[in-house]
């Protein structure tokens, strides 16, 4: 028999699970299934019951009709917005909202600092790892190399299968404190055996804070100002939770419901993060404006800005998706709380760093994107800019590389996939399992061979 490649294999048979794996999108409606468990208005299946924040885009008037709303955002029974307010004007703030959300309520001056000098502590990998480890096999894909380190710590931990919510709480703090550094040496790692360049590994500060450790340990030497330190810290708390809804966090309380430990728990929802249509979108953004740049004559120009986003949703443009990345998102409506506060970090950045003429590019695209949406697209609420549209921005300000952007989103939800994970193993009485409709064919006879 002829040699046959794996490829070629896979390709020739994956038309038949084309055919065969296919159903109707008529069948959903008949059954009455609604797709990616949310129903047309963006309204998700009621699944569970949760403590640790909430997410509203709606408000019910007396007549019980949904009525979209700004959108709020609420960690621990305290307005996102407020918790910031308390930080401003340089005080870095990712450890204690980290502290809040794992535990229920806000720190004293002396649990803070505790808290800090705890993840300060714990801020260290095992003798070897990072040869052993994370500079072996290194990959552009800085997410898979930091699940893989993940799931390699396990064997680190004595009492990896104890998943009481003590052990599992210790798990998740070590974890929570280390994940900046795994990702730093992860991309170090692809920088220097990929593409050449140098690799210099520097050991986190106990001193610093979160956002100070990132940047000192992916560009080491140079001087960090408030502003960057300040930057990352709010985007780093902005994203750090966002109910139990969403894919990461979902995924966060189905493998816990199994029983599975902690590091596995974290790496699956790693997993699910780093998809296109969860963490990814921030890098999207970015290639579309630097794709917009590059078609369009003058990116001020407003018509021209207009025209191209025309061209987008039209798959005449940019990935020949449809899609004005960073516009609109699952749940919020009219506004997404974490874009109208990011924003006027966003503008001091793109102020200190020269970058005003680039804010004003995005400006443009904010303005005009929903209008466009609105007028091609059929759609059952609201449009407007999401966190993810200003965040690569950012990050590419900070001097970031975009191989980080998804993890930089992890190193901050980790937080809250902790405080899920906990909320479960306290709450936990049955695995999550919902049902599928089996539409199947039932055949009498097998095919003749």
């Amino acid at each position: 028999m002829a040699q046959i490649s794996i490829n070629n294999y896979a390709s020739e048979k994956a038309v038949l699970c084309r055919k065969n794996d296919a159903v109707s999108p008529e069948l959903y409606e008949k059954y009455g299934v609604k797709r990616g468990l949310r129903d047309k208005s963006g309204s998700g299946v009621v699944s569970g019951l949760t403590n640790i924040s909430d997410v509203i885009s709606f408000r019910t008037d007396e007549s019980g009709q949904k009525i979209p709303c700004p959108g709020e955002l609420w960690y621990r029974g305290y307005r996102v917005e407020t918790l910031l307010k308390e930080l401003e004007p340089d005080k870095k703030g990712y450890e204690k909202i980290a502290y809040l959300l794992l535990f229920g309520e806000l720190p004293d001056a002396a649990e803070e600092e505790q808290f800090k000098k705890v993840i300060g502590e714990c801020r260290r990998l095992p003798t070897h790892f990072t040869r052993d480890v994370i500079m072996k096999a290194p990959s552009g894909d800085i997410m898979n190399s930091m699940m893989k380190a993940i799931l390699t710590l396990a064997s680190y931990d004595k009492s990896v299968s104890d998943t009481s919510p003590e052990n599992s709480l210790r798990q998740c703090i070590e974890l929570i404190s280390v994940l900046p550094i795994i990702a730093a040496y992860s991309f170090h790692a692809f920088n220097h055996y990929s593409r050449k360049g140098s690799m210099v590994i520097h050991h986190p500060d106990k001193t610093l804070s979160t956002a100070e450790n990132l940047l000192m340990m992916l560009s080491p030497g140079r001087i960090i100002t408030d502003t960057e330190a300040k930057v990352l810290d709010t985007a780093l708390i902005l994203h750090m939770e966002h109910g139990g809804g969403n894919n990461s966090t979902f995924t966060t309380r189905v493998v816990t419901s199994s029983g599975s430990d902690t590091y596995s728990t974290l790496a699956a929802a790693m997993a699910s993060l780093k998809g296109p249509r969860h963490g990814g979108a921030n890098i999207k953004v970015v290639d579309m404006m630097d794709d917009l740049k590059q078609n369009v004559t003058d990116p001020l120009d407003e018509e021209e800005i207009r025209r191209y986003l025309s061209a987008v949703i039209d798959r005449e443009a940019f990935d020949r998706k449809g899609l004005i990345y960073g516009m609109g998102h699952a749940v919020y409506s009219l506004s997404d709380p974490r874009e109208v506060v990011f924003k006027k970090y966003v503008k001091e950045l793109a102020r200190e760093k020269g970058r005003e003429a680039d804010l004003k590019l995005y400006e443009n695209v904010e303005k005009a994107a929903p209008e466009i949406i609105a007028k091609k697209r059929r759609i059952y609420k609201g449009v407007s800019p999401n966190v993810d549209f200003y965040s690569g921005f950012v990050y590419d300000m900070l001097g970031i590389p975009r191989e980080l952007y998804t993890a930089m989103f992890a190193i901050a939800r980790i937080v809250g996939w902790s405080a899920h994970r906990i909320e479960e193993l306290v709450c936990m009485d049955k695995i999550i399992r919902p049902a599928y409709i089996s539409i199947m064919e039932r055949k009498e006879n097998l095919i003749p061979s």
